[in-house]
């Protein structure tokens, strides 16, 4: 098993002081998992609420819930994902029930908050990968592939006052996610924000986005923002 996954690095903590490991393949947590995990702590205690993590990933946001008190349950449709939370929660003490699936295998349940870090970024290609690493961030043209999908079920899933944050870039159309949310009922608003310096992933498409007219020609930062919602 050891020489099957690979640590991040010690900046890459998140919960209880330990380092996350890694099956190939998984998505190693960056700049917008940090940012989506600080705005996660300033929400206080979790202490007996019901959190959903979706598209858990490494497990990451799923432990920092866990750590604030919360009882999570951690989905991601990759089984190496599932795998890798699995080790990553049994290695910090913490209990998170680490599911394959989709967010429509939870219809009927609930959950007081959910967090998200999908796949976002605006693709050449129509339709996103259905494997490989990019499946972790590859989302369509617009980069809406996933984030109108959580958009439309992620208030379902939620019980009365519960609260939804999401972390995306700006490429992907921030207003949109903000208008689809209220629309569903909620009350939404940017919570945090950050610049970051692009990276590989961007910058090997740089002429298609420059095309597409989603960055300047002398643009080299990508906004990063997390979403908060919460039923009203």
């Amino acid at each position: 098993m050891a020489r099957l996954i690979t640590p991040d690095a010690p900046p890459a903590r998140f919960a209880a002081g330990d380092r996350l490991w890694r099956l190939p393949g998984v998505y190693a947590p960056q700049d917008d998992t940090r940012l989506l995990a600080d705005t996660l702590r300033r929400e206080g205690s979790l202490a007996g609420m019901n959190v959903l993590d979706i598209g858990t990933g490494s497990g990451a946001l799923a432990l920092c819930a866990a750590h604030l008190g919360a009882r999570v349950t951690a989905l991601d449709v990759a089984r190496r994902a599932v795998w890798s939370t699995r080790i990553n929660a049994w290695r910090a003490g913490l209990s998170v029930d680490a599911r394959r699936g989709s967010v429509e295998d939870l219809a009927g349940e609930r959950f007081d908050l959910i967090l998200s870090n999908p796949p976002y970024v605006p693709a050449p290609h129509p339709a996103p990968p259905g494997r490989g690493a990019a499946r972790a961030w590859d989302a369509g043209v617009d980069g809406r592939h996933v984030l109108d999908r959580l958009c439309r079920t992620a208030p379902a899933l939620l019980g009365p006052h519960g609260v939804f944050l999401v972390v995306q870039s700006a490429l992907s159309g921030t207003e949109a996610t903000v208008n689809m949310l209220e629309a569903a009922g909620m009350r939404a608003k940017v919570a945090d924000r950050t610049l970051i310096p692009y990276g590989p992933v961007l910058r090997s498409r740089l002429d298609w986005l420059r095309d597409r007219r989603l960055v300047g020609p002398h643009d080299t930062m990508e906004e990063l923002v997390v979403i908060r919602a919460e039923h009203t």
